[in-house]
């Protein structure tokens, strides 16, 4: 037993116990950092050892160290990192007074942590399941994938309590074998792309919380005493003039049928990048094929999964009504609007629980108080509404990528951002590749002052790039933290990019403006502000940011820098 700074951390147990008394939930590889910073408090411990101790005889890169350090920081209250500190070029160190109490039992030397904390032990090794699990809002148009599962959302793994028991663990984990992708061609590039996109492949579904993943280089014969995997997955990778193309492929075992198909397309030399990079393109590639997969995997293991054809699917009238609504959100005016909200009720009277009209009316209803389609009263009170119908659909499918995706969006559109951060971790716990759940999480960290965080969460967000269509947010979120930390000439590229795909948003050309003002380049300052209030005419300083309820000082202090750039440009203050 360790105490300090009001926590206690039980190893035998597996429980850490916040100052209330309350157990915090860890998930296992969290838990065994925790535990190897307690028993090391006070020493500096480098990247390398905390990745061989915690992740023993498996490769995996500095963003799973770098989550769960969020995650236990984030579980510990250590916003402002005093707590677990990291030495610049040296490693990091738990810097707390800590009180040991002699266990009543000692441990096995030979029992590994991930035991203890209640999850099986695996073996790491070719055709075995890999054990690695992890859990790690600038609004708008990016705030529409939320409707009936359009996306999926990033990592922290401070349980809410609104999830209620984890319906996972009613069952045996389904198990994902992964055959090596084959390179077209005699091309040693090609071969080597193949193999080192494989292996980014398998690590990921290895985070995943709900499976297991083995490999393979050939197919296993049957054999009662063989581990027989539920499904094998299996692609081809081949290099083009212009781009990289592999396609994929998700097997049932037992019947041979294909439940998922998908090619991937990487540009050798992608519009949004200055310089072509090998590896920036094989984490695309893993992405681009991990992504699709995770969500299929995750709808396929949802209660009462139908079939191939109709999975993420409501039948009938609901079905109708969210494509409607959809149709209607994407086409945003009051008329359209007001029609499809009552195309949503109606069908959500008829199914009270179905969870896809659910989430659909939500996202609806928040971006009507978005567009200020409500008067006050009635926006409070839809609101409410949308928060309540989130958290039944959470209740009904707490592993549910589409579901927790548009509960992680509502809580940061209402500035619940710690909440915020909760939801999207879970996310991706069930799609690692997650652009969308990264860039809302860089939104949650930007409002609470963690904007070194939020860049690099961003810059996550685009080594994925899933979906591609959504790179420009990212790009702007990435533009935005340089800009609140100051470092207004590395924001202006990033701004620059996500401008070129979207120029018909006037709030980034607004915050070019600002890094333009800020570098004394005032006449593009001008222009880019001009610009900018042509496509968001009245836009005032007053009201270009987001409301002020749960932001940190070191945010209210960044944005006050930028506004007076703006008002320097010629915005006007109200």
């Amino acid at each position: 037993m360790y105490r300090f700074a009001g926590f206690e951390f039980d190893r035998l147990r597996a429980e850490l116990r916040g100052p209330d008394g309350k157990a915090i939930k860890l998930r296992p590889k969290t838990f065994d950092m925790l535990a190897l910073f307690a028993a090391n408090a006070g020493r500096i411990i480098s990247k390398q050892e905390l990745m061989e101790a915690v992740w023993p005889n498996v490769h995996v890169g500095e963003d799973s160290l770098f989550q769960c350090i969020r995650e236990l920081r984030t579980a510990l209250g250590d916003d402002q990192r005093q707590m677990i500190k990291l030495v610049s070029g040296r490693g990091y160190m738990f810097d707390v007074e800590m009180l040991a109490e002699p266990a009543a039992v000692e441990t096995p030397a030979a029992l590994p942590l991930a035991a203890l904390s209640g999850e099986p032990a695996r073996a790491v090794a070719a055709a075995e399941p890999v054990e690695r699990r992890r859990l790690f809002g600038l609004h708008g148009p990016a705030a529409l994938a939320a409707m009936a599962g359009l996306g999926a959302i990033v990592g922290l793994a401070v349980a809410a309590p609104i999830f209620g028991p984890d319906v996972i663990f009613g069952r045996a984990p389904p198990t994902i074998a992964v055959m090596p992708i084959a390179g077209v061609g005699s091309d040693s590039q090609v071969a080597e792309t193949a193999a080192n996109v494989t292996t980014r492949l398998v690590d990921g579904l290895a985070k995943i919380y709900n499976i297991r993943v083995m490999t393979q280089t050939a197919p296993q014969p049957a054999s009662p005493l063989a581990t027989q995997p539920d499904f094998v997955v299996n692609g081809e990778l081949a290099k083009g003039e212009r781009s990289w193309e592999l396609r994929a492929r998700m097997t049932r075992t037992a019947t041979g049928e294909v439940v998922w198909t998908v090619p991937v397309a990487v540009s050798f030399k992608d519009s949004d990048l200055e310089e072509p990079d090998l590896g920036m393109q094989r984490s695309r590639l893993a992405a681009g094929l991990g992504h699709p997969l995770a969500l299929r995997i995750n709808a396929l293991l949802e209660p009462g999964a139908r079939s191939a054809a109709t999975v993420g699917r409501s039948p009938g009238n609901a079905r109708v009504a969210i494509e409607q609504a959809i149709a209607s959100i994407n086409q945003t005016t009051r008329e359209r609007f007001a029609t499809a909200q009552a195309m949503l009720e109606k069908a959500l009277a008829e199914e009270p629980n179905n969870a896809d009209l659910q989430v659909a009316l939500a996202a609806l209803q928040m971006r009507g108080i978005q567009m200020v389609w409500y008067g006050p009263d009635d926006a409070a009170a839809a609101e409410k509404n949308a928060k309540a119908m989130l958290e039944r659909a959470v209740r009904t499918r707490p592993s549910s990528i589409p579901v927790l995706e548009a509960y992680c969006r509502f809580l940061n559109a209402t500035n619940e951002f710690v909440e915020s951060l909760v939801v999207c971790a879970r996310t991706l716990a069930f799609d690692p590749w997650n652009g969308m759940a990264l860039y809302h999480i860089g939104l949650g960290q930007l409002p609470l002052g963690r904007f070194e965080d939020a860049l690099a969460t961003f810059k996550q967000a685009n080594r994925f790039d899933t979906p591609p269509v959504s790179r420009w947010t990212w790009l702007l979120g990435a533009g935005v933290s340089y800009l609140m930390m100051g470092r207004d000439e590395e924001a202006l590229p990033w701004l620059q990019r996500s401008i070129a795909i979207t120029p018909a948003s006037g709030r980034p050309l607004v915050l070019l403006a600002a890094a333009y003002q800020r570098l004394g380049r005032t006449d593009e300052a001008q222009a880019a502000l001009t610009q900018g209030l042509k496509l968001r005419p009245g836009s005032t300083v007053s009201n270009i940011g987001i409301p002020t309820k749960n932001v940190s000082a070191a945010y209210m202090e960044a944005r006050g820098r930028i506004e007076q750039a703006l008002i320097a440009a010629g915005l006007p203050a109200h």
